[in-house]
């Protein structure tokens, strides 16, 4: 027995067509097909996250060091 998942469209005719290698030929196989639709995973932050974090931290004051100076390169024209 083999087992193969895959991801596949389905049309606006709302027909699923599949073509599957199985390595066999000329034989009798029985197929079972489960159809489950993708869950679409949405861009972006996740609901409530900006309420959690805001104000979260509760450790010393955050201080940025100075950066000191900074080189200057030559430009390629």
């Amino acid at each position: 027995m083999q087992s193969i998942k895959l991801c596949s469209h389905v049309g606006a005719d709302g027909v699923l067509h599949l073509d599957i290698p199985t390595g066999m030929s000329e034989r009798d196989i029985e197929v079972t097909v489960t159809i489950k639709p993708v869950t679409t995973i949405k861009k972006g932050w996740m609901p409530g996250f900006f309420e959690e974090v805001i104000g979260g931290w509760v450790g010393e004051p955050l201080e940025r060091p100075d950066q000191g100076e900074y080189e200057t390169r030559e430009t390629l024209e």
